[in-house]
């Protein structure tokens, strides 16, 4: 059967499909409990939690499920910004605060590393099954931590040389993300810009260079996608812009009602939001301030400084200073339980190879 794979043996799914641990509030444990009840892996983004609302999100996920699932990690990265680059970001995001309503509060936004190995701590005290990583390899201490517990581990690479860090530092798995996911992209050596490889290539290029098992991303929408990346060599596939539009998905209203409405065309990626490069769908704030760009803080000073303002708009009800983050096949999103969605996913790739064999 196409769905029993390396990927699928080692998580212990019945597909191998996982929802991506999409940060700020997305995976609710509703919807990462309806994903692995389903037969998938429902993985909570845990990018910008705390250690208490980790804990918390673990022990409701258990609560909705026996079944495996995961928890995403954001390694953290300690960036040099001068005051004068903080004071100019500031300036720059004080037209958006008086448009809001905000006050013009000049923050000095602090990064606290510590936060990412009380999640660790967490991880390990509830047995999550699964944990993943974005955004780099964390200490070997972490790994030989969470591995010497038993949980399986994932790494994220947007090039085929990530992959092979991934492999060498001991991950069970690699996320082979293409260019076309939506959000922030997990790349971590080398220059952004040549890590723009879209799905379709990277995918067997990254299986052709590592022995454990590869997870294609970005784009997949439906079958389709999925049965293509296992034809390329993925052993199976993550999905974050097909979860985000599910009735128990967290994403505001209006985001799920942009990207249900959006076309191919109306992403971009843009650091203007975070200060770290993400694909989402373009809109007022990304308009005013791309030309800003490259005076903007890197992340996540600039994430912290838009914080507050994203809220805002949140609570507005005002769609053009919402982070939409979004893949480049929108048109394929469909509003659905995530249970459902699941089934037809599968139902899609069984149709298809069905077709294949009458041909």
């Amino acid at each position: 059967m196409w769905h029993e794979t390396k990927a699928s043996i080692i998580l212990s799914v019945q597909f191998p499909i996982i929802q991506a641990g999409m940060a700020g509030g997305v995976t609710t444990p509703e919807l990462v409990a309806a994903v692995s009840n389903a037969g998938a892996l429902g993985m909570i983004g845990a990018g910008y939690m705390t250690a208490d609302a980790l804990k918390s999100a673990i022990q409701a996920v258990k609560a909705g499920t026996n079944k495996p699932f995961g928890v995403n990690l954001f390694v953290p990265e300690i960036p040099k910004v001068k005051d004068g680059e903080l004071q100019r970001a500031n300036e720059l995001l004080d037209p958006v605060r008086e448009k809001l309503g905000m006050e013009k509060v000049h923050m000095k936004p602090a990064v606290d590393v510590s936060v990412f190995f009380e999640q660790v701590e967490i991880v390990i005290r509830y047995q999550v099954p699964v944990c993943s990583f974005t955004f780099g390899i964390p200490p070997e201490s972490v790994i030989k931590k969470l591995k010497a517990r038993g949980t399986i581990l994932i790494g994220t690479a947007t090039t085929v040389e990530e992959a092979i860090l991934n492999e060498k530092s001991g991950m069970d798995l690699v996320v082979a993300q293409g260019s076309e996911a939506g959000g922030h992209r997990g790349s971590f050596e080398g220059d952004f810009a040549h890590a723009m490889i879209g799905t379709m290539a990277l995918v067997p290029q990254v299986a052709d260079a590592v022995s454990i098992p590869v997870i294609a991303a970005g784009g997949i929408m439906d079958g389709r996608g999925i049965l293509s990346s296992l034809i390329l060599g993925a052993e199976a596939v993550q999905m974050g812009t097909a979860f985000l539009t599910t009735a128990e998905s967290g994403a505001h209203a209006l985001h799920k009602k942009a990207v249900l409405s959006a076309t191919e065309d109306r992403t971009v990626v843009t650091s203007t939001f975070s200060g770290k490069p993400a694909r989402g769908i373009e809109n007022g704030f990304i308009r005013e301030m791309t030309e800003y760009e490259k005076e903007l803080p890197p992340y996540p000073i600039q994430n912290i400084l838009t914080q507050e303002i994203r809220k805002t708009a949140a609570k507005q009800g005002n769609a053009d200073y919402l982070a939409m983050w979004s893949g480049q096949n929108p048109r394929l999103s469909r509003e659905l339980p995530a249970d459902e969605l699941v089934h037809r996913l599968a139902g899609e790739v069984d149709v298809l190879i069905g077709r294949i064999k009458e041909k």
